[in-house]
């Protein structure tokens, strides 16, 4: 390898995952009820927090961003080595990881002034920012240097878009994503919110009466969007992602995926994901939706 890949976890790889691409995770805390804050996927697995939530309705979590130590911790033996690394945080608006990991780089020059350590806004999160995070991982296993690499990978950070809704309205209420008076009236009327997620921001994509229609109603605006664009998902990375019901997500993949070939779009089907509670605490652990962010170019 020319360079090593550590990402935070709200990529929503998953540590097999991550161990089998040889890339480090640095992970988000997380807490439930309490001031005991837990490593997202160290300590808990995502599933088993999104148990917890399920079991406890009324009580919100909290994250924290990783530590300037926690990302030490990740670089410190790589630059010992001598290896570059590319550090991929996830959008910067939402959270301080990257300067965290910023912090730490300056840190690590002091004691490794040769040190080569990139840190990477993804503009991205959850399952786009995985996606990113293997588009990395695919241009270094193709001995990329690391330079070409994050000359290949920054332009595709803003195709990234993402279809999704939730079950759960008290979760964005709490979050200050939608106010008091809406979650009461959509949670008298068993509406559920169609949300995007688009350069950096959260977008609303329409309303839905119930999980059932709400779903589908996900899966036509992307399939509409797809053919409106005129896209060729050659070029690009499809993925599904939900939190913890998983019969529900390959019900919903497999309607996505099918739905595609009918159009002509023969893709592989999506790697599972389970979106990670970075993103849960605002969604709660219901979400569910589809993904796309366009492929690197690569030289012909």
């Amino acid at each position: 390898m020319k360079f090593h890949i550590v990402s935070d976890s709200s990529c929503d790889l998953g540590r097999e995952e991550a161990r089998r691409r040889s890339i480090t995770l640095v992970s988000f805390y997380v807490a439930l009820g309490d001031e005991t804050y837990y490593r997202e996927e160290r300590d808990i697995s995502t599933r088993e927090f999104y148990q917890r939530m399920a079991d406890n309705p009324k009580v919100f979590p909290k994250t924290s961003m990783p530590t300037p130590e926690d990302y030490l911790e990740a670089f410190r033996p790589l630059a010992a080595q001598g290896m570059p690394v590319l550090c991929i945080c996830i959008n910067g608006q939402y959270s301080g990881s990257r300067q965290s990991a910023e912090n730490a780089r300056a840190e690590l020059l002091e004691e490794f002034p040769e040190a080569v350590v990139h840190v990477m806004d993804s503009q991205l999160v959850t399952v786009l920012q995985g996606e990113l995070v293997r588009e990395a991982a695919e241009l270094r296993d193709a001995g990329y240097t690391l330079e070409q690499a994050v000359a290949a990978l920054e332009p595709i950070r803003e195709t990234g878009r993402i279809y999704f809704t939730t079950n759960d309205l008290d979760y964005l209420r709490h979050g200050g994503r939608i106010g008091r008076a809406a979650a009461a009236a959509g949670a008298l009327l068993k509406v559920k919110p169609l949300i995007g997620y688009e350069h950096c921001e959260l977008v609303s994509d329409g309303i839905a009466q119930g999980r059932k229609r709400s779903l589908q109603r996900v899966q036509e605006v992307f399939l509409r969007a797809v053919k409106e664009k005129a896209l060729n998902l050659a070029e690009w990375r499809v993925v599904t992602g939900c939190g913890l019901d998983r019969d529900e997500y390959e019900t919903f993949t497999d309607q996505i995926f099918t739905a595609l070939s009918k159009l002509g779009h023969h893709l592989p089907r999506s790697p599972f994901y389970q979106i990670g509670v970075t993103i849960g605490v605002h969604t709660g652990p219901t979400p569910i939706g589809v993904g796309i962010l366009r492929r690197a170019l690569r030289p012909a």
